[in-house]
C-alpha cells in the first residue's frame, strides 16, 4: 500500500514541477479577459443598433389616425 501512495505522490510532484516550468500558463487569463471584453462590446453594439431601429420604426407614420 505504501508503494502506491509513494508512486502517486511522485507522479503528482513531477506534474506540478512540469506545470510550473511551462511559460505559457499565464496566457489563458489574457485570452479570457479579451474574449469577455469583446463579448461586452458586441452586446453594447447590438443594443445601440436595436434602439436606433426601434426609434426609427416608431417614428414611421402609417396614416391610420
Amino acid at each position: 500500500m505504501l508503494h502506491y501512495v509513494r508512486t502517486l505522490w511522485e507522479l503528482t510532484r513531477s506534474r506540478i514541477i512540469l506545470l510550473r516550468a511551462d511559460p505559457e500558463r499565464g496566457e489563458i487569463t489574457t485570452t479570457v479577459i479579451v474574449t469577455a471584453l469583446m463579448a461586452i462590446a458586441a452586446i453594447a453594439i447590438i443594443a445601440i443598433i436595436v434602439a436606433k431601429l426601434t426609434d426609427k420604426a416608431n417614428s414611421i407614420n402609417l396614416g391610420l389616425g
